[in-house]
């Protein structure tokens, strides 16, 4: 059986750490620094940095926080926001990331992800999709969730597989920091369709989100979530304790 991964993610902005709600009302949280290294001791399976506002405006990740980050932690770094380019990839795997998360990059030119694939191998590239629903069609949003791309997602997702991607972020924002559960039925029709790992994100609130989302939905291999880590709400370590003990195969 394959472990199943939990995994914190690190919205950054200005420097800082940020959570909000359906990607909104964004609140100052931490020093990602020091976060990384709480997740990295906390028995983190991996761990993901977004710099969050990059590709809104308009320009590259910041690097010096990102190295700082990586040299804390000895688990696997994704790292997303404002990565456009194969320069862009090429800078923050130089920082430490051992994976590229691409997601308005893509959408601009999905070019990218093959040519990604060809230089850096699949496993290093992660396509992230922020999807939301509009009469009844799962639809991709651009730039933070701010820009509807009319887009059909679950299109989007397997032709970005076809193309290169060997690891899918998939955040849902209708669920994002509402803390009601993962969104099931999009994670279940993604999983149909792309035969590649799924992270789940956004909506987790309860240890019985994970083993909801793990034992009865098993196209899924990871659960990403933020504010539930990041206030100590669900502690990690206790968290993949718990799963197992629903058998759940988890790496402690």
């Amino acid at each position: 059986m394959i472990t199943k991964r939990i995994i914190p993610c690190l919205d950054v902005k200005n420097g800082r750490v940020v959570k909000g709600i359906n990607f909104e009302g964004l609140k100052d949280m931490a020093d990602p620094v020091e976060m990384a290294r709480f997740y990295n001791a906390a028995g983190a399976d991996e761990l993901v940095f977004y710099d969050i506002t990059a590709s809104v405006e308009g320009r590259t990740l910041f690097t010096d926080i990102l190295r700082r980050v990586a040299a804390e932690i000895f688990i696997p770094l994704t790292v997303g926001g404002g990565i456009n380019t194969l320069e862009d990839f090429d800078r923050v795997l130089k920082c430490g990331a051992d994976k590229v998360s691409v997601n308005s990059g893509a959408i601009k030119n999905p070019g990218l992800i093959p040519a990604a694939a060809q230089r850096y191998g699949d496993q290093c590239v992660v396509l992230s999709v922020d999807v939301k629903r509009v009469d009844g069609r799962f639809l991709v949003f651009a730039k933070g969730g701010r820009e509807n791309t009319g887009i059909d997602a679950l299109d989007w997702l397997e032709q970005g597989v076809k193309n290169g991607a060997g690891e899918l972020v998939v955040n849902s924002i209708d669920t994002d920091g509402v803390k009601n559960g993962f969104d099931l039925e999009l994670l279940d029709a993604v999983a149909k369709r792309c035969p590649v790992p799924i992270i789940a994100s956004g909506g987790a609130g309860a240890p019985e989100h994970f083993i909801e989302l793990f034992a009865n939905h098993p196209g899924v291999d990871a659960g990403l979530a933020a504010s539930i880590f990041h206030t100590k709400q669900v502690e990690i370590g206790a968290l993949k304790r718990t799963l197992r003990d629903h058998g759940i195969e988890m790496r402690l």
